[in-house]
């Protein structure tokens, strides 16, 4: 498991088992933030479940980048999972992955992704693309209250 900044709050959970995609992301995210970021990665849907069940309330990330194809427990699985889960049912979770398929798209909104990102191939466009994910789901979104709440 990577971890970048272990001083830092958990601001983002990267659930990718690919590591040319986790290095490719960690380099990225450390050109739009430098060290400013606490990243931390998962290489399989298991151990982003264990992580954030794990994680007390004030340790949760405020973001959780959610690869679909993984080998075991897929994306599309883990996000079922974690929205089950009311303790964490809340989580911003983006799909972000190299599918287009229109099954994998209406699979994960079904399921509650809150977006559904497709990999730009190119470096540049890809720190423009987590560049804006980050402005908005760190910056500009209000994160949901912890515990979550439960509907009257």
């Amino acid at each position: 498991m990577h971890s970048t900044n272990q001083n830092k709050n958990m601001d983002i959970l990267l659930v990718e088992d690919n590591p040319a995609y986790v290095e490719l992301t960690l380099r990225a995210l450390k050109e739009i933030a430098g060290g400013d970021l606490g990243v931390r990665v998962a290489s399989s849907g298991a151990q982003a479940l264990e992580i954030l069940l794990e994680a007390n309330a004030r340790q949760r990330p405020r973001l959780v980048i959610l690869d679909i194809n993984m080998p075991g427990m897929g994306g599309h699985e883990v996000l079922r999972r974690v929205r089950e889960n009311p303790a964490i049912s809340c989580l911003p979770v983006v799909m972000l992955t190299s599918s287009g398929q229109a099954s994998d798209i209406e699979q994960s909104y079904r399921l509650g992704a809150y977006g559904y990102v497709m990999r730009p191939m190119n470096f540049q466009s890809y720190i423009k693309m987590l560049a804006d994910m980050i402005a908005y789901w760190l910056v500009i979104n209000v994160p949901a209250p912890y515990p979550a709440a439960r509907p009257a």
